[in-house]
């Protein structure tokens, strides 16, 4: 009995621990919490004390979630938070996803909950698609800021223009998981444009009817399979670039110019080298003459001592030998073996 007191003043100091550290924990409760489920109830949401506190435990913004759920509940979309957080927890853009869903449904435009997050998700702006969508963005290509200044084609006659267009697109929403982006529907207006000039037979008729190349690259529906619609293809500048016909006429005549000179100098030097072994052949047979000649004045001189030939048949022979030569001498110069005698 005598700790009867003793125990009794412990189990009351306990209570009073208790009931102080229950107020100091609702207290911080209330000022962590407090604004954002004062801020819930005022705006017709409901989050709990409880959820707040798990979302702090899961590293979740608890700012993020009550003010998304504000903004959908102002435009008449009911969000529930473990929706949010989930979408936050795999990484998602949530404040994106609720604005596009409050444009989305401002604009009459049909885009669910999960939608929203799987555009998100796939790397897309979910926010500025639905803006692209309400209002069109519009494109003029090629980019100068890139180095580019204008896209070039050649007509049939050989002249190159440059053209600067401009392409109005409109994001397709229910396209815009899977379908192509952008830079795809730009490089196929740019195929189709520079086919079409190139398809023409001068530039002057392109340059009379700019338009027609819009309609021709309209009539293509090149917007098909992607995340976009073509709404207008415009020419907004158009210039006569280098004659490259002429260009390519030139350098094949340069280069059929080099050819033949090239063969020229292949015959000439194949006329030299031949014309040297003429000379040299020249040189031989003359060399042989000479030489029959020393035979012929050797057997003239065996004749003469044997008494074969006389001294008239030597003069004879000798006339036969001038007479001979006067003709050949007349036949290099043309005058007649008459004129001369």
């Amino acid at each position: 009995m005598q700790h009867l007191p003793l125990l009794i003043t412990f189990t009351n100091t306990a209570a009073i621990a208790f009931v102080v550290l229950s107020l100091l924990a609702f207290a911080f409760v209330l000022y962590k919490y407090g604004r954002f489920y004062i801020k819930s109830l005022a705006s017709d949401i409901h989050v709990s004390f409880l959820q707040m506190i798990g979302m702090t435990l899961r590293g979740i913004d608890i700012n993020t979630i009550v003010e998304c759920r504000v903004m959908a509940r102002k435009s008449g979309i009911d969000i529930a938070s473990s929706s949010l957080e989930s979408h936050c927890l795999v990484g998602g853009n949530i404040k994106n996803v609720v604005r596009a869903l409050v444009a989305a449904s401002h604009a009459k435009i049909e885009l669910d909950f999960e939608r929203a997050c799987t555009i998100d998700l796939s790397g897309r702006d979910v926010f500025d698609a639905v803006r692209t969508s309400i209002n069109p963005m519009v494109i003029d290509f090629p980019d100068t800021t890139k180095g580019c200044s204008a896209l070039c084609a050649v007509t049939q006659d050989g002249i190159q223009l440059r053209v600067k267009i401009r392409i109005t697109l409109r994001t397709k929403i229910e396209r815009l998981i899977g379908g192509a982006s952008e830079e795809t529907v730009i490089g196929r207006v740019s195929e189709a444009i520079i086919a079409t000039i190139d398809s023409a037979e001068n530039y002057k008729k392109v340059l009379e009817n700019p338009d027609a190349i819009s309609r021709t690259v309209m009539e293509k529906k090149l917007d098909a399979d992607t995340a976009f619609q073509v709404l207008s293809v415009n020419i907004v500048d158009m210039e006569i670039g280098d004659n490259i016909g002429s260009k390519l006429q030139a350098g094949q005549a340069e280069t059929d110019k080099r050819l033949a000179q090239t063969e020229a100098e292949k015959r000439q030097g194949m006329a030299d080298a031949r014309l040297q072994e003429m000379k040299a052949v020249a040189e031989e047979n003359r060399a042989k003459i000479l030489a029959a000649d020393v035979e012929v004045s050797k057997a003239i001189a065996q004749a003469f001592r044997e008494g074969n030939l006389g001294i008239m048949d030597y003069y004879h022979f000798k006339n036969l030998q001038a007479d001979t030569e006067m003709r050949i001498s007349s036949s290099k110069t043309g005058i007649p073996p008459q004129a001369i005698k």
